[in-house]
């Protein structure tokens, strides 16, 4: 029951209550406002002890204050408890408002748990609302006031100086002094973290004024050349501003350099490099085009100069001679993939350029019309073993019909040092052969087998000399013999093949006889005329052969062809 004085205890707390929550108004700094907010418990509240627990960025609580006892304070300020056990206990208390009240007779279940605590044992209450020493009542701090908000904090009190547990009304200012603080430590916060942005501004002003400076002249003055671009929008990649040594390199005056962008030099053939460094950022090699009319070869290095609020904006572009060293490369590449003597592809250029061509799938593998009705409604269709047949439980092809035989393409790869198109074309077109020794109409990839005759009689008489000149002339020849698309390599001592795609029977079987009658005249060599002979053997490359099947195909094919033709008509004159 209210006593006649009670308004007037009333009156007093809230008076108290009010000036400690102006005071946690004029604290500044963070540090200042957490003790504030723990001294105000003691001093405005009637508790002996408070104690504010603060959630740190990620997501724990430490204890940032403490107020009312120095040897508490010197124990638990600065000890931390996980998140996990705070809102444990936040859900086990009894509800009060937005407080929650743990009684002594529960507190046990939290002995194990990690928080930091201070409290002493005592007797049983003697009446109902008699404090507990162990009994703890929490006040959660949320940044909108509301327990909808994010939780900033939570308030722990102990001990009320009257040894009663709050009522309705100490429960109410206790909720009230836990709305204010939240409010006050989120301005203290905000105060510490604008303060550190002006302060952090300042510098980077003055950073920024130097280092503009700084890059002014090195983009100047810089050995290699150097340009910044737009980024985005409709004028993307357009040139702002280019130093001299890019100038000089390009043949193009600063002014002119400003009519371009990157796209409008680069060689038609780089332009997808270009667009790709354009945008992600990064390193490439391309041609730009000089004033003369020529490319030079360049190293070019793009990174992103960004604004802190609207984004990318601009592309600082690093441009570097490297046309010496491009040369090298190329014609080490060059050496590597051809041959010494002819200058034409070697074997291994050969079998690379024959193997890009074909995947595993076989080409004529009979469908079911139930296979031909999942292949139309783009089921994948079994894999075909040539001795098991099918395989149920195999899919080596996907819905477009390309291959995927890994384990052979791993093979070819680490064989020839390129891709054999096994599984890696999303729109390959299969490799198929003329089926009928007729004229079918079918067109297929030709592979030509030449192999020489009489030529180590040449070599016997006049000498290897004479027999380097008249390979070279062979593979001449051969050369002028066939179309621009097509392949003349040497796969080693007399022995040639030619790659022709598009060609029927009839269109191979006549391209042997041209390159045959081509070979034959004399060829002179240091006066001498000599003269050799040819076979020819036509072998079909199609999808699920390997390189090397198909060269072997033509090599016994060639085989069978000389042995039926008559010796006086494939020996040299």
């Amino acid at each position: 029951m209210e006593t006649e004085s009670e308004p007037y205890v009333r009156l007093a707390t809230l008076r108290q209550l009010h000036q400690v929550v102006a005071e946690l108004n004029t604290a500044r700094s963070l540090a200042d406002t957490l003790q504030a907010v723990a001294d105000g418990v003691v001093t405005g509240l009637g508790y002996e002890l408070g104690c504010v627990n603060l959630v740190r960025p990620d997501g724990d609580l430490v204890v940032a204050a403490f107020a009312g006892n120095p040897a508490a304070e010197a124990l638990i300020t600065g000890r931390v408890g996980s998140r996990a056990s705070w809102e444990r206990r936040l859900a086990m208390g009894e509800a009060w408002g937005s407080l929650r009240f743990i009684p002594h007779t529960e507190g046990w279940v939290l002995v194990e748990d990690d928080v930091p605590q201070w409290h002493t044992d005592g007797p049983e209450p003697r009446f109902e609302d008699e404090w507990h020493p162990s009994d703890r009542l929490y006040a959660p701090m949320y940044a909108t006031g509301s327990s909808s908000g994010e939780l900033i904090g939570v308030l722990s009190v102990d001990r009320p100086r009257n040894g009663r547990k709050p009522g309705a009304w100490g429960q109410e200012a206790l909720q009230m002094y836990a709305f204010q603080a939240a409010i006050a430590i989120s301005n203290a916060r905000l105060r510490a973290n604008m303060q550190r942005a002006l302060v952090r501004l300042e510098r980077e002003q003055q950073a920024l004024r130097a280092s503009e400076e700084s890059f002014r002249q090195a983009f100047e003055y810089a050995p290699s050349g150097m340009a910044i671009a737009e980024m985005g929008g409709d004028q993307h990649g357009r040139i702002l501003r280019t130093n001299d040594a890019l100038c000089r390199l390009l043949g193009r005056p600063a002014a002119a350099m400003r009519r371009y962008s990157f796209s409008d030099l680069v060689h038609p053939e780089d332009i997808g490099t270009l667009l790709r460094t354009s945008a992600e950022g990064g390193r490439a090699e391309l041609r730009l085009g000089r004033r003369d009319g020529t490319y030079l070869w360049v190293s070019l290095r793009n990174s992103v100069v960004a604004d802190a609020t609207d984004g990318p904006r601009f592309l600082l572009t690093h441009v570097e001679d490297i046309e010496e060293r491009k040369r090298r490369e190329l014609h080490l590449a060059h050496r590597a993939s051809h041959d010494a003597l002819t200058g034409l592809p070697n074997s291994a250029e050969l079998r690379s350029r024959l193997s890009s061509r074909l995947c595993g799938r076989p080409q004529s593998v009979p469908q079911s019309p139930i296979e031909s009705l999942d292949a139309a409604y783009g089921a994948a269709p079994t894999a075909y073993d040539g001795s098991m047949g099918y395989d149920a439980n195999a899919s080596p092809y996907d819905s477009n019909g390309h291959g995927f035989d890994f384990g052979r393409a791993a093979a070819d790869s680490a064989l020839t040092g390129t891709s054999n198109g096994y599984g890696v074309y999303d729109h390959h077109v299969h490799v198929v052969a003329p089926q009928s020794e007729h004229d079918d109409g079918t067109k297929g990839l030709a592979v030509l087998f030449c192999d020489l005759d009489g030529f180590k009689s040449i070599n016997d008489r006049f000498g290897h000399h004479t027999g380097d000149a008249v390979l070279i002339e062979v593979a001449r020849r051969l050369t002028s013999g066939v179309r621009d698309g097509d392949t003349v390599a040497r796969l080693g001592g007399d022995e040639f093949v030619v790659l022709a795609d598009g060609l029927g029977r009839a269109d191979a079987a006549d391209l042997a006889v041209r390159l045959r009658n081509a070979i034959i005249p004399p060829i002179r060599v240091d006066g001498r005329a000599v003269r050799v002979g040819a076979s020819f053997g036509i072998g079909w490359a199609h999808c699920g052969m390997s390189a090397d099947e198909v060269l072997q195909s033509a090599d016994q094919r060639m085989y069978i062809e000389k042995r039926s033709r008559a010796k006086q008509h494939r020996r040299a004159g």
